[in-house]
């Protein structure tokens, strides 16, 4: 079993992925190296990788910024800077003590050590957690060890492929590795739920392409902006890769509605015009299913009822991954994420009635878009897209769609 080489590293750990079957957990772990380097390398960072058993190590220069890298990467639970040493607790021990005199605060401080073992006879994990202990006792004097309620944490690892000494571990966004589930077409608008959607399915390991439909010229001033904005931001969320937004004018089917549909209807058939725009550019691009921020209740379209009779307009699988999700929890997410944004201008909607329908039939609605030809419209504008392309948080193409 190779030996890690010793000196400063980064330690990556995940989580569901050691819970597959072999072969599939080794497709993952390559992936989810793949991810990494390309992340880094996006960052002009290129540390060895070391797998074993449950970890991956990154082996190089500037190991916090590695840190700060690996820690926006799918399907990693948490990364730590970390000190590696040879298999020998005198080494672990020695690493251990050099790390708490640059981290335990003084006398009068409380410290805690969680130490495991595997693969090494002679020492327990209680063992090497006392030895670690009184040798850091001796070394920072006035301290004391509490593992119910420590000032300090630290923690250390002593395997075959050697020992890992750390305290402080950065949590990272777990899932599954980007790129092992697919690809989906996420609906992403200028507002707080889209993005939130779309960003849960990468971490669940999927591609994401995007679709934006445009509300017409009268849509607010600031809802193209806005919605390219969260398109950056979600693409700094898998460095290396390049992903892609398509923009399509609905301005045209608004036109055929005015003066034709009851206005407390619009809704309902906008949404049901984007579920066929939708599925018309999610076929053409062998994409299996669409994503939207749809949640249970939140508006008219929303509801229950409304829901399914919009659901029926897609030829693909609909997502809803916040579809549970009420309000607050949908907009901590997006400040996680990054796309929230207090002051985000003018994204007013021109078309929404005073009194929607929260209700519809869809015979109702069938009966309304047969004269309004809504499918080969559809396809038309989807012909006529513009395609964005962004990658590592910047907008880097657009290409307008043929006149």
């Amino acid at each position: 079993m190779k030996v890690l080489p010793p000196g400063p590293a980064v330690m990556l750990r995940y989580g569901e992925v050691f819970l597959k079957s072999e072969p599939v957990r080794n497709e993952f772990i390559k992936t989810l190296v793949r991810n990494c380097r390309e992340a880094l390398r996006s960052r002009g960072l290129f540390p060895d990788v070391e797998t074993v058993r449950g970890r991956i190590f990154f082996v190089g220069d500037s190991p916090e910024k590695v840190a700060g890298v690996l820690s926006r990467i799918f399907g990693v639970v948490d990364v730590a800077v970390c000190t590696l040493t040879p298999p020998d607790p005198g080494a672990v021990t020695q690493a251990a003590v050099a790390l708490a005199l640059r981290s335990v605060a003084g006398p009068g401080a409380r410290f805690a050590v969680r130490a495991r073992r595997e693969g090494i006879e002679g020492i327990t994990s209680r063992e090497l957690a006392a030895a670690i202990g009184s040798a850091i006792l001796a070394a920072c004097p006035g301290t004391s060890v509490d593992l119910d309620n420590p000032d300090y944490e630290l923690h250390a690892e002593l395997r075959e492929t050697g020992g890992v000494v750390y305290d402080r571990r950065v949590p990272a966004p777990g899932g599954l590795p980007w790129g092992t589930q697919g690809r989906v077409l996420a609906l992403l608008s200028p507002g707080i739920d889209s993005p939130v959607a779309a960003w849960m399915m990468m971490k669940r390991g999927c591609e994401v392409a995007a679709l934006h439909v445009s509300l017409g010229e009268e849509a607010g001033s600031s809802t193209l902006p806005a919605t390219l904005r969260n398109f950056s931001i979600l693409s700094d969320w898998c460095r290396g890769f390049s992903i892609r937004l398509f923009v399509v004018d609905a301005g045209p089917f608004f036109e055929r509605m005015a003066g034709r549909v009851n206005p407390k209807f619009r809704c309902v058939l906008c949404k049901r015009f984007m579920m066929r725009l939708g599925s018309h550019l999610a076929v053409r691009e062998g994409i299996p299913a669409l994503c939207t921020g749809d949640s249970l209740g939140q508006v008219a379209s929303q509801t229950l009822a409304n829901m399914a009779v919009i659901t029926a307009a897609s030829t693909v699988l609909v997502l809803r991954p916040l579809v549970s999700f009420d309000k607050q929890e949908i907009v901590a997410l997006a400040r996680k994420i990054g796309t929230f944004d207090e002051r985000p201008g003018d994204l007013s909607c021109p078309h929404v009635p005073r009194t929607p329908a929260t209700a519809s039939r869809e015979e109702s609605i069938l009966a309304l878009e047969s004269g309004l030809d809504a499918d080969a419209l559809a396809r038309e504008l989807i012909d006529h897209a513009t395609e964005y392309t962004a990658l590592n948080g910047e907008i880097v193409r657009e290409k307008p769609g043929p006149d």
